[in-house]
């Protein structure tokens, strides 16, 4: 990221939730001092930051090309999640306290995310008793079957079903 001063709207990368919006409060070369909007202060390097599109609406926009960066990981086109594939492991990002933050919230008050998604087609399944589907599309190497595994993680998490000889029910869909 080019030209970081103090005051710059910025993305850090967080471990508990993927990613959070911050504002630079010091810049000492390449160590950044980072207050985020949960309060929390954090010390990165400039290489890990990415800017934040201070026009851009919470909830995300309507056209990606309304977009003044791209490098964001996530947003919604009305209710379509539009996801960049990170192309490693954000344990994080995927586990059951972050589903455990999905459950039950209504679509677009947390951040874009393949939970929220798979939330929302099960809440209408159980409330309305309306079939869903979800469709994961994108080329090549863009992260569909990681995708589709993180939403039937998430709807065997929902469906509360014990594991069945040993293995979970997302085990034994996937096998």
């Amino acid at each position: 990221m080019t030209s970081l001063a103090v005051g710059s709207l910025v993305w850090v990368e967080d471990p508990d939730i993927g990613w959070i919006d911050g504002e630079v409060v010091q810049v000492n070369g390449e160590d950044i001092k980072v207050l985020c909007t949960s309060g929390k202060t954090v010390v990165v390097k400039a290489s890990n930051l990415y800017p934040k599109d201070a026009e851009a609406p919470p909830c995300g926009v309507d056209d990606m090309t309304k977009l003044a960066y791209l490098h964001e990981p996530g947003t919604y086109t009305g209710n379509i999640l539009i996801a960049v594939n990170p192309f490693r492991k954000l344990p994080h990002l995927y586990d059951s306290h972050m589903m455990a933050q999905y459950k039950g919230a209504a679509f677009g008050e947390l951040s874009p995310h393949p939970f929220a998604v798979a939330d929302a087609a099960y809440r209408l399944m159980i409330n309305e008793g309306i079939s869903q589907s979800i469709l994961v599309s994108g080329e090549s190497g863009a992260g569909k079957t990681e995708s589709t595994k993180l939403l039937m993680q998430y709807l065997a998490y929902m469906g509360g079903r014990a594991a069945a000889e040993g293995r979970t029910v997302e085990q034994q869909v996937l096998e």
